[in-house]
């Protein structure tokens, strides 16, 4: 029973948190395995592949991810006997890297930036290259596989089931499956619940400006092709030193560390709440998509943020 509890993805918790005068409801998605809201999307993807009979149990799993969804995608194939090709780039951290190879995932590391100064272009084409030199390698392709969007149906449905009526739901963005899957899922049992998407300023995905960025889970330098097929009724862009700004208030107001994409939600509530003016009373939910402990030697690490922020 101990285990089963241990390794069942979804069933997180959901909170009521007061923040900034107002009641906010919060998803703790770093209760998932693996640590994050990506176990969602890991083993469902992998599941139904399987099931389709789209991958067998000599296929070699490949995918390119610089943070929590190529350790989800690890111990999914671990836990499966599956092998795992991820393919990482110089802003991922080290704590990520060694977590990708104590699950048993090869490391394959990308040192080139693309031409929107990210390293996501330059990951694809070598997942490409390794994909045209290999036979019964699987791409998750995270981007552009419906399976992504369908994972966070789960996500949705949790939501809905304990919160009975929704006014507003923040969801940061960056390969675009949880926005997608959550907000589809929302609207189709309400309609008039308003979706914000929030992204880190120098991210591409909405049309904005691209420019250097070292806080991976937030943003892309791609624009994601599922995205097409979310409804989203805003966007608010947040600075990465802000984002590291509220997670360092939330740990000092509660001994808690958070991740990046977590103080950037809390952030765009305060920012968008601000803007709009929206009633006290509004029923705001988001999700935290992972802890905070992958974060220690660079949002919660003074150095680290004084070389990029100057804070």
């Amino acid at each position: 029973m101990f285990l089963e509890r241990v390794l069942q993805v979804g069933e997180t918790p959901l909170i009521e948190y007061e923040y900034e005068g107002r009641k906010i409801y919060i998803k703790l998605e770093g209760y998932n395995p693996s640590g994050s809201m990506k176990d969602r999307a890991a083993m469902h993807i992998l599941s139904e592949a399987k099931r389709r009979e789209l991958i067998n149990d000599e296929t070699v799993i490949i995918e390119s991810s610089s943070g929590n969804f190529g350790i989800a995608l690890a111990m999914a194939c671990k836990k499966m006997n599956l092998k795992f090709i991820c393919v990482i780039d110089n802003n991922t951290n080290l704590m990520i890297e060694k977590l990708l190879k104590v699950y048993d995932a090869e490391v394959i590391k990308v040192d080139r930036v693309d031409e929107h100064g990210g390293y996501l272009g330059n990951r694809i084409k070598k997942v490409k290259e390794i994909i045209n030199n290999n036979a019964n390698i699987y791409w998750i392709n995270q981007y552009e596989n419906i399976l992504n969007a369908e994972a966070y149906y789960s996500l949705a449905d949790e939501i809905k089931r304990d919160m009975k009526f929704i006014d507003y739901v923040f969801l940061p963005v960056s390969s675009g499956g949880t926005i997608t899957g959550v907000s589809r899922r929302l609207k189709e049992w309400n309609p008039k619940v308003k979706i914000i998407a929030v992204d880190s300023s120098g991210s591409v995905i909405f049309g904005g400006q691209a420019k250097k960025r070292f806080i991976p889970g937030m943003g892309s330098s791609i624009v994601p092709p599922i995205l097409k097929m979310a409804y989203i009724d805003d966007i608010i862009y947040i600075e990465e030193s802000s984002m590291i700004y509220e997670c360092k208030m939330f740990l000092e107001k509660n001994c808690v560390l958070i991740g990046g994409s977590s103080g950037a939600c809390l952030c765009a509530i305060k920012q968008y709440c601000g803007m709009n003016g929206l009633d006290i009373n509004k029923k705001i939910v988001t999700i935290f998509p992972d802890k905070g402990e992958r974060y220690v030697e660079t949002i919660y690490n003074d150095s680290w943020c004084n070389l990029h922020y100057n804070m």
